[in-house]
């Protein structure tokens, strides 16, 4: 259940990339280039190349693309009577000399419009057995890269000796794809991605509903697991071939990506260190466990464990917390470097402002956590406490008492604080806990994970509290109704509805709110202007913050809401008005009250009287 940083797999100084496209990326129905894709690519290895990056690209297509042209002259050249023969099987080296101009002329056009000069290296098997001829390639490319030209390469099929390109898989390179590996290796590349069809590599054929995306391949645990299912129609290899190469290359040092060339900016996305595709690195075993813990297991060690949290009497449940409390300002330092990884990668992927600030740990919020942790730890015992005595009969009274749930699944937005306090309380009350987090705060909420399990003694276990790292696990879980026993989501109301209709399991849902704040004639101004101001600026992101601020009418009239105004617009605050307000005021008028910013905004609305302002708050507050 490990999700491995991506941003860690490879060296941060990444310069010199591979990219391998293969036929079903490069060529459409009938054969024929698929444009709009292709030109997507290369307007991402364009962009990488101003960037600094060392590009090599290596691209199938040839013989698809030959396939189709000669199919169309050997038509154009055909009588009727001879269309009602049957069709002479093209020859495949023919097809690749045809295709290989087409495909350059292509890359050609393309990269001279995005300002990028390319160069045609054409290959064989046979060439890389000559040492000196190894090493003219490499000191060609070289000089390549160092004037930004980028290479793209292809087997040379017209000439090469294979008996049929796309059946024989003997020699140094057998495909494009060990080609690529080849290339990777030689010329030493940081990284090596190679764009398939599909979005990595899964556990089965990807048409099997069952077949799930393998996101960090793990050559111990994967090698024999893996059902591959048909071989490329268009290519020579298909997955198959993408594995083996990917494996070479892994192994001898060069990180693999596997993902689609359909998808938008996947490239850049790798790059950024996204969880796309699927991964080989020589270390991948090193990073997760070679044996999976499934859905199922994760939540029956959880509930294991919760029996024994709730056979530790009050003391030593306190002392856990008291113990968390105290690993969470020792690993303050370590804390705060994750958080700020995550911060940066959010902003960098263009978040919305929002969003980073829920995701932010300001200083101090380590040992407010800590403090709060505390505090909890000191509170009543929740569990064992008598609710309600009822005398059934003589010396029979029956007791109604507090006692825990059992094990909890919560789903949570990006604030990473949540975590601490979601796994706090479920301590104190004895629950199992199941916890999955937004993805942007991935790195906090592993760390964070592991600090206060760390803390939870031996004869409870640290499977008490399970971190859910990927999206693709919650309907699995949503199915254990005999393990879990209650869900949680904190998120939009379309989250809550999904989880509903989804789980046997009892959902404790919440109704969303647009938080108001009204401001009387009667009131103390001065007083009235604090309010509102920490209102809307403490905590923008938060779900409690002030949404809608609404002022009676006379206030308008003494000009208290133009100094008001002021107040919020002097601190960054943007402000949108309701059909009263906006025209008063010169502001833009919302398009709807029921809205919630969770950012430096909100709307204004001028009201008649506190009746209202309830009324308003009534109609629009959720």
């Amino acid at each position: 259940m490990t999700e491995i940083d991506r941003s860690r797999a490879f060296a941060k100084d990444v310069k010199r990339i591979v990219v391998k496209v293969g036929t079903a990326v490069v060529t459409g129905k009938g054969g024929r280039l698929a444009l709009g894709r292709l030109g997507a690519i290369c307007e991402q290895l364009a962009e990488l190349n101003s960037d600094g990056f060392e590009v090599i690209l290596v691209s199938s297509g040839a013989v698809g693309l030959g396939r189709q042209r000669l199919r169309y002259r050997q038509l154009v050249n055909s009588s009727f009577a001879d269309l009602q023969k049957p069709q002479m099987e093209l020859d495949g080296k023919a097809c690749a000399g045809v295709g290989q101009s087409s495909l350059m002329a292509y890359y050609e056009t393309m990269f001279d419009q995005l300002d990028v000069t390319v160069a045609q290296m054409l290959v064989t098997d046979s060439s890389f057995r000559d040492k000196d001829f190894r090493k003219q390639l490499s000191e060609t490319v070289k000089a390549m890269l160092r004037m930004r030209v980028i290479p793209v390469f292809n087997e040379n099929d017209a000439i090469s000796t294979r008996r049929a390109p796309y059946k024989d898989s003997t020699g140094i390179f057998w495909d494009n794809d060990s080609l690529a590996a080849l290339l990777s290796l030689e010329l030493k590349a940081d990284l090596l991605i190679l764009l398939s069809d599909v979005e990595g590599l899964y556990t089965g054929p990807p048409s099997d509903s069952t077949s799930k995306l393998i996101h960090t391949f793990i050559k111990e645990k994967h090698q024999d697991e893996i059902t591959f299912g048909e071989k490329s129609k268009l290519g020579r290899g298909g997955m198959t071939a993408k594995v083996k190469a990917a494996v070479n290359a892994a192994y001898g040092g060069v990180p693999v990506i596997i993902t689609s060339g359909y998808a938008a900016e996947n490239i850049s996305k790798v790059l950024r260190g996204l969880r796309v595709g699927t991964l080989f690195h020589q270390d991948a075993h090193l990073w997760a466990p070679v044996v999976d813990t499934t859905s199922r297991d994760m939540a029956v060690a959880a509930r294991e464990s919760s029996r024994k949290l709730q056979a530790l009497s009050s003391e030593d449940r306190k002392q856990i917390l008291h113990d968390i409390a105290n690993a969470l300002e020792v690993n303050e330092k370590t804390i705060k470097a994750e958080n700020d990884l995550d911060v940066a990668a959010a902003q960098e992927a263009g978040y919305e402002e929002s969003l980073v600030a829920r995701l932010v740990m300001k200083p101090g919020k380590i040992s407010s956590l800590a403090a709060s942790v505390r505090q909890l730890a000191e509170m009543e015992d929740p569990i064992g406490r008598v609710l309600k005595k009822t005398q059934v009969a003589d010396d029979l009274i029956l007791e109604k008492t507090s006692s825990p749930i059992g094990v909890l699944l919560i789903v949570f937005e990006s604030r990473p604080d949540a975590l601490v306090q979601i796994a706090s309380l479920a301590i104190r009350s004895g629950n199992g806990l199941l916890l999955k987090g937004g993805k942007e705060a991935r790195r906090s909420n592993a760390i964070l994970h592991k600090v206060i399990t760390d803390a939870i003694p031996e004869t409870v276990g640290g499977k008490l509290i399970g971190l859910v790292t990927s999206r693709e696990e919650i309907p699995d879980l949503l199915k254990l109704d005999d393990v879990i026993d209650l869900v949680i989501p904190r998120g939009s109301n379309k989250l809550v509805s999904q989880i509903k209709n989804s789980t046997k399991i009892p959902v404790l849902g919440h109704a969303d709110g647009i938080c108001h704040v009204y401001v009387d004639k009667s009131g103390k101004l001065d007083m009235a202007k604090r309010i509102v101001s920490d209102a809307k600026l403490d905590y923008p992101a938060a779900c409690n913050a002030m949404e809608t601020l609404l002022v009676h009418k006379d206030l308008e009239q003494n000009g208290f809401l133009d100094d008001l105004i002021y107040v919020l617009q002097t601190k960054g605050v943007t402000l949108y008005g309701g059909p009263r307000a906006s025209a008063k005021l010169n502001i833009p008028e919302t398009k709807s009250f029921h809205h919630e910013y969770s950012s430096k905004a909100c709307t204004v609305e001028i009201v008649e009287d506190v009746y209202g302002a309830i009324d308003h708050i009534h109609q629009h507050g959720r």
